[in-house]
């Protein structure tokens, strides 16, 4: 016999709530502690993107982002969370000056963690220039925190992933964890498919896309560094974990990633798939990786997996 509805604790509605599935708000409402959240310029105010009406294209009054703070664990973060179902969590002109704005004011205190919650395709095309200004602000942003001695925490798994810009700005954080379905890439796989046609990348192949992109091989390669699964339980507890593991910021980081990266493509830049990389790696039957459950998948992870601990 299922329970009440009123008997169900926090931490079990999180727990049985899909990160890919939920809205922004409700990521945001169940990933921090209950009733701590507090929105900065929320829908009331109608800041509105100045683009999308010369297009009679819809909008959205909180522009596809809410931003704010809130207590994780009785402790202050700050928080941004795009909402995939509006134009892809596409960066504009509004959008991206929330998300300048939450981290240039957790520079300036210097000491309080700040979550993404990326859920985006990318770049507006509508806002052209200013989208593409946008993630440039924040890029900036982030590592100017950073350099502050905050500690930026990417969560990815919402149904859009973490393309374009906004696989950029998650190379800026400081660590990342994602689920199964949280892809990360620059380019997205109709885009690569454009440019380069069905036989570099078929777009429409989604085991090609998922193992190229997706959360498990992205883990695998250091790419990401918790893979969570797909509920926002499992969220929670990545960013509590990674907000204690992440250490302070600076030259040396950055020396020893252009290293790691180096080396990354000395190992495998003659592989042709994903799975000839997990076999490199000495993954015992790497074709069945993609099908693991999320609890085999981790204790693999744990056991094989590279990890960063700074700039993807």
């Amino acid at each position: 016999m299922t329970a009440p509805l009123k008997d169900i604790t926090p931490a079990e509605r999180a727990r049985s709530t899909s990160f890919y599935e939920a809205s922004a708000r409700t990521r945001l409402e169940l990933l921090l502690d209950a009733g701590s959240f507090v929105e900065f310029i929320g829908p009331e105010q109608r800041e509105v993107s100045p683009h999308l009406k010369i297009f009679d294209l819809p909008e959205q009054f909180d522009d596809g982002i809410v931003v704010g703070h809130g207590r994780l664990d009785g402790s202050p973060v700050f928080v941004a969370a795009q909402e995939g179902r509006f134009m892809g969590g596409a960066f504009g002109e509004v959008h991206g000056a929330k998300l300048t704005g939450l981290l240039r004011a957790a520079r300036e205190i210097g000491t309080i963690p700040v979550l993404i919650l990326f859920d985006t395709g990318g770049v507006r095309l509508q806002e052209a220039n200013a989208g593409e200004l946008a993630i440039a602000e924040i890029m900036r942003a982030v590592m100017e925190a950073r350099a502050a001695g905050v500690k930026v925490i990417g969560l990815i798994g919402g149904r859009s992933g973490c393309y374009g810009g906004g696989g950029l700005i998650a190379g800026c954080c400081s660590a990342l964890a994602v689920s199964e379905p949280g892809r990360i890439a620059v380019s997205g796989p109709e885009v690569i498919e454009t440019n380069r046609g069905v036989e570099e990348f078929d777009s429409r192949d989604r085991a090609l896309v998922w193992r190229t992109m997706g959360g498990k091989h992205r883990r695998l390669l250091g790419a990401a560094d918790v893979f969570a699964d797909d509920n926002v339980q499992d969220f929670r507890e990545a960013a509590l974990e990674l907000i204690g593991l992440v250490g302070p910021f600076g030259l040396d980081k950055l020396t020893a990633e252009q290293e790691r990266l180096a080396d990354r493509l000395r190992r495998y830049g003659a592989c042709q798939d994903a799975v000839d990389i997990w076999t490199a790696e000495g993954i015992a039957h790497a074709e069945t990786v993609p099908e693991l459950p999320a609890d085999q998948f981790i204790a693999l992870a744990d056991r094989i997996g590279r990890t960063s601990r700074d700039a993807r």
